[in-house]
């Protein structure tokens, strides 16, 4: 389908759209279970609270003078990887 170029063809194709919408019924099947949704976030949330936490972490491990090596060795990776994941950009 082709965007409407006139602004008649524009009303008509949100009138269109507008009426799918209001004719819209729902499908007893394609419902979801919030609870999944909100635990997918919270785990995201999470995740991304962990990820900030690590990051201090490293910066004050880093600010005492431990090696990447060492830092890696503990977040189960190289220490390479976890320069190239967590070094400030004053570092690389």
């Amino acid at each position: 389908m082709n965007a409407p170029r006139s602004v008649q063809g524009i009303l008509d194709h949100a009138d269109e759209h507008a009426k799918r919408f209001e004719d819209y019924e729902p499908d007893a099947k394609d419902e979801r279970d919030p609870r999944v949704f909100a635990a997918l976030r919270d785990a995201a949330t999470s995740r991304s609270d962990a990820e900030r936490s690590i990051k201090s972490a490293v910066d004050r491990a880093r600010g005492h003078g431990y090696s990447w090596a060492f830092i890696g060795s503990l977040l189960g990776t190289s220490g390479e990887a976890a320069r190239q994941r967590y070094a400030s950009k004053q570092e690389t």
